[in-house]
């Protein structure tokens, strides 16, 4: 079995079916809700136009926030992009028709139905809230849009007024709904019985919104959309209230690698996205951020040294250069005999394993930590002859399929 994936792929598919999940992005929205992130409207637009090339389906931005907000968003909308563009707001009239006069075609509401949002934040009744939910609905119905209808806090609500809540708006027409997991306080487990319970009770199309709080942001979006959902929304670095919402990137390439979803994703553009962020923000990705981080193609360990300089596919799931990263191996107290030996014949050295083993021990004594790093590239096709049947097939390493398929 020449693909190093396939047993993993086959545990993956196990009583799933393939379905095509998409992506909303809320970089403009929830992406400034992060502490210390304020874009200008010309970053605002440069951003809309990069996610949009990329491939997302929708990109929200809040046009109620301040004038030039909604001067981005009306500008943005005018572009004529692919992705649909989500004016988002508040569970009110005077908030739709802000996004109205930017000429929107989607708006997003949004209204918090747990009962500490509605007691201590909106000081409002489930029976007002409800009513509030219906018409905020129905007015934007009423004036051609298309709405989704976000259930704040659903995940801290009643379940029995969460249904009645998603079954009032359904018969008022909402476009989607949009369950979110406020504060992250859900396990996977449970993220994937909340959305299940509403997908067994609604029609309309799900969105999941979940928060990073404890970690568990990437694993709640794919368990919700396991359950039934089908659109995820996310952030460049999932910068976002707090600790932020699933990446986009990573995201992006869990649907692309992981669950076959068929999307038209430029994943080569994932690290200079993440670049343009840290630009505009000063939010620099830490080194090991899956994806995007400048240690996420780093190999270190002399076991890994050895294995890679033979086969990359060892120790990596899918090619650097794929998502726009790079390669690159860490000489140091670990390299071990094989990597002091490659690094021999980068110097010009000649080959010589009881040099490399010396070279090897000299690193390890002299304790000084990574004295090196060197990008390291690959060949793009290995030959690959099959024993059993005497099958010549043509391998390539970058997307590590067989090229003759």
């Amino acid at each position: 079995m020449n693909d190093p994936n396939y047993y993993a792929e086959e545990y993956n598919s196990v009583g799933k079916e393939a379905k095509r999940i998409r992506i909303l992005d809320s970089t403009l929205r929830e992406g400034e809700q992060h502490p210390g992130v304020s874009f200008t409207v010309k970053q605002r637009i440069q951003i809309a136009w990069e996610l949009d090339y990329f491939g997302v389906d929708q990109i929200e931005i809040s046009p109620i926030i301040s004038p030039d907000h909604a001067e981005a968003t009306k500008t943005i909308i005018k572009q004529g992009l692919k992705a649909d563009i989500v004016a988002h707001g508040r569970a009110l009239k005077e908030d739709i028709d802000v996004s109205r006069k930017c000429d929107a075609s989607w708006v997003a509401a949004y209204l918090g139905i747990s009962d500490i949002h509605l007691k201590d934040k909106l000081r409002i009744s489930r029976e007002q809230a409800m009513d509030r939910a219906v018409k905020t609905v129905e007015y934007a119905k009423s004036h051609g849009l298309k709405i989704r209808f976000t259930v704040e806090d659903g995940s801290r609500a009643d379940p029995e007024y969460l249904i009645n809540v998603c079954k009032a708006i359904e018969d008022a027409g909402v476009d989607r709904i949009s369950l979110p997991d406020t504060v992250g306080t859900l396990r996977p487990i449970g993220m994937y019985n909340f959305v299940k319970m509403v997908r067994s009770e609604i029609k309309t199309p799900l969105d999941v919104h979940v928060h990073n709080d404890i970690g568990f942001a990437l694993a709640n979006a794919f368990a919700g959309c396991d359950a039934g959902a089908d659109q995820i929304h996310t952030t460049i670095d999932g910068i976002g209230e707090r600790t932020g919402i699933p990446s986009l990137a990573e995201t992006a390439v869990a649907l692309t690698y992981l669950y076959k979803s068929e999307n038209d994703f430029r994943l080569d553009m994932l690290v200079d996205l993440s670049r343009l962020i840290e630009q505009y923000t000063n939010i620099q990705p830490y080194d090991s951020k899956p994806i995007v981080g400048s240690s996420a193609y780093k190999h270190k360990a002399g076991t890994h040294l050895a294995a890679v300089l033979k086969n990359t596919a060892a120790y990596e799931p899918i090619n650097p250069r794929s998502v726009g990263n790079r390669r690159r191996i860490v000489f140091g107290e670990l390299a071990g005999k094989t990597g002091a030996e490659y690094l021999m014949s980068l110097l010009g050295m000649k080959k010589d394993i009881d040099n490399a083993k010396n070279i090897a021990a000299g690193l390890k004594n002299l304790r000084m930590g990574d004295l090196l790093e060197i990008p390291l590239e690959e060949k793009r096709l290995e030959v690959v002859k099959e024993s059993t049947d005497g099958k010549v097939e043509r391998w390539d390493t970058e997307s590590r399929r067989d090229i003759d398929k």
